[in-house]
């Protein structure tokens, strides 16, 4: 892994779980909003930003087609990468059909799994999380099954228009399903991304793993020089990641009013 040194005054941002589309058009457009002004706002001094899955509460890429709507984030994307910031964009349990579209109309580069980087030093391990850890092996197969490149051609052979919205319904669906599972705060034995992330300290050293999916903002110790941090969400929190260098915030962006 080659270490990077940051130049003075430049950060590295991280967010996640976004979930567009989510609940509606309106309350969701309000929500993009906040995104698109937290981008430009962090645009003079990123070095570079990761977007840790779940951007889209549903996303699949037909040859000659793609879910209408977020032109805002995807126009505000791409100029930042034309400006030079590279834009890191992971695919979640939501979004995990992101294929070529993103790389090629935005300039992002797009993760499937977990990766890893060096900053000044700071070793990162960074994944959305959906999948691993133990447990949760119904979901582990589903996700091996939507994975398939089977799945995704039968599900390209549905017209556009019912099966964004089939799958648009299977997304509220499990988002509903999971929803207050994902506001309980678990015990650190029980995080299921605790234990994972503590399972590869006794294999390799990270000093910070950076994880989206859960949709709560956590900050765990997991030793007394590694640390494990969930970016929450822009649905209820509204946190996000910066790493300036030396130390690794999770901080707050303003809330938005639904009625904007």
């Amino acid at each position: 892994m080659k270490n990077l040194e940051l130049p003075s005054g430049k950060h590295i941002y991280f967010a996640s779980d976004f979930h567009l589309g989510a609940p509606d058009a309106a309350s969701s457009l309000v929500r993009e909003k906040a995104v698109v002004d937290w981008l430009n706002t962090i645009a003079p001094t990123a070095q570079e930003i990761y977007l840790v899955g779940d951007i889209f509460d549903f996303w699949f890429e037909y040859a000659q087609a793609v879910p209408r709507g977020f032109t805002r984030l995807l126009g505000t994307l791409s100029r930042l990468s034309d400006e030079g910031i590279p834009i890191h964009v992971f695919t979640g349990n939501h979004d995990m059909w992101i294929f070529d579209y993103l790389p090629a109309e935005c300039g992002v580069q797009v993760h499937r799994g977990p990766i890893t980087r060096s900053w000044n030093g700071h070793k990162f391990y960074i994944a959305h999380g959906d999948g691993l850890g133990p447990g949760d092996h119904g979901y582990k197969f589903i996700k091996k099954v939507f994975s398939s490149r089977l799945c995704q051609w039968l599900f390209a052979r549905l017209h556009p228009n019912f099966g964004i919205s089939m799958a648009n319904f299977w997304s509220r669906t499990s988002r509903k399903a999971g929803g207050e599972k994902d506001k309980i705060r678990l015990d650190d034995d029980k995080e299921w991304l605790v234990i994972y992330s503590k399972e590869i300290l006794e294999k390799e050293h990270f000093d910070h793993f950076i994880y989206g999916h859960r949709h709560l903002p956590l900050e765990i110790q997991l030793s007394e020089d590694s640390r494990y941090t969930n970016l929450g969400d822009w649905i209820s929190y509204f946190t996000y990641g910066k790493f300036d260098g030396e130390e690794m915030q999770l901080l707050e962006w303003p809330k938005p009013h639904l009625d904007q």
